[in-house]
């Protein structure tokens, strides 16, 4: 990773903050983006005083213009990219019966079309140095989770998007990830948005039990140098994508009695 370009959208807090500590600790240089320009200021402050060279750029993914001009202020900035992390997104918590479908499309233009844009305008510069594209998923894209219709669905296209990329560009040199956490500790369930698309503010789960935001940029970063295809995280991970690909009818009554006894849970409990 020494004096490679690292690009990370979404870096001003949870797995995009520790992806650019693990990257920069490694002799790498990061270009980091998010929405809110303080913490990501915050962020690049912090980089810096650990000895990581950065640049910071406030844009928000769900905005076209702002990934290009992102992308192309990197460049002008570190003269190439090796490695993209298309790591920024947002969750949703709410029944679908109950959901307004503007709070689906946000999720799905933050998640998604953010990973699309992204990916597309750097990928001509990944192409020259024959990089990295790497995107952060979600088990929610292997099995759809209830509750989580609009995230499940963004991170489903998220995969399939990767998989279409990465035999696209299989002679070309290009490694492409899928990064696929478990439940890992993280802002994104304080940050999800419920039926009306406001943010709740907290979390349904117990976020100490969790894998830390560190561990998984730790296993990322190994996949990254190992140019690794997909990777699952944490053992209950690894498991609903075994059993969700067997024995899927299983699969459905085990996932809705797991997220039933969620904090505030819709879900009617056995």
């Amino acid at each position: 990773m020494n004096n490679k370009i690292v690009v990370i959208t979404g870096a001003s807090s949870g797995i995009g903050r520790a992806l650019a500590f693990a990257f920069g600790r490694e002799g790498a240089k990061i270009a980091i983006c998010g929405r809110k320009a303080d913490a990501l200021n915050q962020v690049a402050d912090e980089l810096r005083q650990a000895g990581i060279t950065v640049f910071a750029l406030t844009a928000d993914v769900s905005k076209e213009a702002d990934v290009k001009n992102f992308v192309e202020q990197t460049v002008v900035h570190f003269g190439r990219i090796d490695i993209l992390i298309n790591n920024a997104g947002i969750s949703m918590r709410s029944m679908l019966i109950d959901t307004d479908p503007a709070v689906i499309e946000q999720v799905m233009n933050i998640n998604f079309m953010g990973t699309v844009y992204a990916t597309r305008y750097a990928l001509p510069y990944i192409q020259q140095t024959k990089g990295s594209i790497v995107g952060i998923s979600s088990i929610a894209g292997y099995r759809g989770l209830p509750v989580r219709a609009g995230y499940s669905a963004s991170k489903f296209a998220m995969n399939g998007f990767l998989e279409a990329i990465r035999t696209e560009l299989l002679h070309t040199g290009v490694h492409v990830l899928t990064a696929s956490p478990g439940f890992t500790a993280s802002n994104i369930r304080y940050t999800s948005l419920d039926a009306h698309g406001q943010i709740t503010g907290e979390t349904m789960r117990e976020e100490g039990n969790m894998m830390s935001a560190e561990a998984c940029a730790g296993h990322i970063l190994r996949a990254v140098q190992s140019r690794k295809r997909e990777l699952v995280l944490t053992a209950q991970g690894k498991l609903t994508v075994f059993l969700n690909k067997w024995l899927p009818g299983l699969m459905d009554r085990m996932v809705y009695n797991t997220l039933a006894k969620e904090k505030g849970s819709p879900l009617k409990r056995d």
